[in-house]
Formats: structure tokens, sequence, C-alpha cells
């Protein structure tokens, strides 16, 4: 015979992998520095004006009311006065009025330092804490307030 009648069978060549989707392009900078600008624009603000209406000239803020009803400082007692120094530039006195709240202001400096670099970057910025350090917070606060209202704590009364 001459002839070679052998039969190739073909297979069907397999469809191409469908291509991954594109990855978003990154948002643009100034859309991504938007929200801490913002929240840092709302924190100048109210140092602008805690800065300007001073606080420790009576009636232009309320008084605190568990000072007001019981004489025990509460943990914020002092803060707009600490706000105010700090605004004018007087650390010390700001320390005086309320050291927690000091400290509080540069918890927060660092914080959103992070947040505008991590930003900056693309990279998402997610500060969580577990339930023992928002109790350790409150256990501070319940100290700093019951030491400040004792004798010998009172350098730390406002």
């Amino acid at each position: 015979m001459s002839g070679d009648n052998r039969r190739v069978d073909t297979l069907p060549s397999p469809a191409p992998a469908p291509s991954p989707p594109p990855s978003p392009a990154p948002a643009p900078l100034a859309r991504r520095l938007a929200a801490p600008v913002t929240a840092m624009a709302g924190v100048l603000a109210a140092f602008t004006y805690v800065g300007t209406v001073d606080p420790n000239e009576p009636g232009h803020y309320p008084v605190c009311p568990l000072l007001q009803l019981t004489g025990i400082y509460c943990p914020g007692c002092g803060g707009l006065r600490s706000a105010h120094a700090v605004a004018t530039g007087d650390l010390a006195a700001a320390f005086g009025a309320n050291a927690m709240a000091v400290v509080g202001y540069g918890v927060f400096a660092v914080l959103w330092a992070v947040w505008v670099v991590r930003a900056g970057r693309g990279i998402p910025v997610r500060i969580t804490l577990k339930p023992v350090h928002w109790w350790a917070i409150g256990a501070v606060a319940a100290v700093f307030s019951v030491v400040r209202n004792l004798p010998f704590g009172s350098a730390l009364a406002p």
C-alpha cells in the first residue's frame, strides 16, 4: 500500500487564560492626602479658636459639670486651658493645666504624621486597639483623675 492513512486527532487548543483585571491606578497624591489634611485643618481651627478666646476668662466656655456639682476634677478638667497654653506657646502652663491632654496632643501628632506618610505612599492606615488597650487607657485616665484630686497630686490639678 502506498500512502499513509494514519489518522491524526488534534485536540482543540485550550482557550487562553483570562488576563487578571488591571489593578486600579493609585489615587492622585492630593486625593490620598485630603483626609489627613482636612483633619489637621479642623484641629488647627479648634486650636486657633481656643488660642484666641481665652478659657481663663469666665463666661466663654461652659464649666465642667462634675467640677461644678462635686468639686472633683475629671480627667478633662483644664483641657481647654491646656489647649490655650499650647496654642500660645506656653508648654509649661499647658502641662500645669492638664498634663494628660498634652500627652494626648503629642500622641495625636505622632499618629497624624504616620497617617500622612502612609497616605502619601498609598498604604491604608488601620489603627486597631485590643480591649486590653482600651482598659489600660481608661485605667490611666482614672488614676490621673484620682491622683489630681488628692493632696499629694495637687500639682496635676488645673
